[in-house]
């Protein structure tokens, strides 16, 4: 458990300040890109003094953008022109208070 904390401490200091997507996360801290996408879950949902801001991914086809997307993950096909040119979504970190 104490790792997990550690690692999120990590993104947590990555994403304040700036924007990354999960695969600059996974570099910089040299996990799994889909490990990354679990920490920002539970970064997410039980961090209270914190509030990760998302950038929604975009079609490079058509611009669409998908903002009322749940899940962080990159979508695969856009809903509107079925293009797979997605932009990755971004990451930070807002502190409150």
């Amino acid at each position: 458990m104490e790792q997990h904390d550690t690692l999120r401490h990590e993104i947590v200091s990555l994403l304040d300040g700036h924007e990354l997507s999960a695969r600059e996360i996974s570099a910089e801290i040299g996990i799994g890109e889909k490990e990354v996408y679990g920490h920002l879950e539970h970064i997410q949902l039980h961090k209270r003094d914190l509030h990760l801001l998302i950038t929604p991914a975009v079609c490079r086809k058509c611009g669409f953008v998908f903002r009322k997307r749940e899940r962080l993950k990159k979508p695969g096909r856009c809903p509107v022109c079925r293009g797979e040119l997605i932009s990755e979504p971004l990451f930070s970190i807002e502190k409150s208070g």
